[in-house]
């Protein structure tokens, strides 16, 4: 699997650590931001879906 380095604002990552570890719902951070970025994408492609603008060769 590809690594990536992003900056992250501190209050942003706080927040995220919020939802991460044993009391959390994510077990680290790396799931939390996997979890983020594929429901984004999502919602994206439903947007898109509606506008007209998505392939559908995908």
């Amino acid at each position: 699997m590809p690594k990536i380095s992003v900056e992250v604002p501190a209050e942003l990552l706080a927040d995220l650590d919020d939802h991460v570890g044993e009391e959390g719902k994510f077990v680290n951070r790396s799931e939390a931001i996997r979890a983020s970025i594929r429901k984004t994408l999502d919602l994206l492609d439903d947007i898109d879906e509606r506008q007209g603008r998505l392939d559908n060769e995908q």
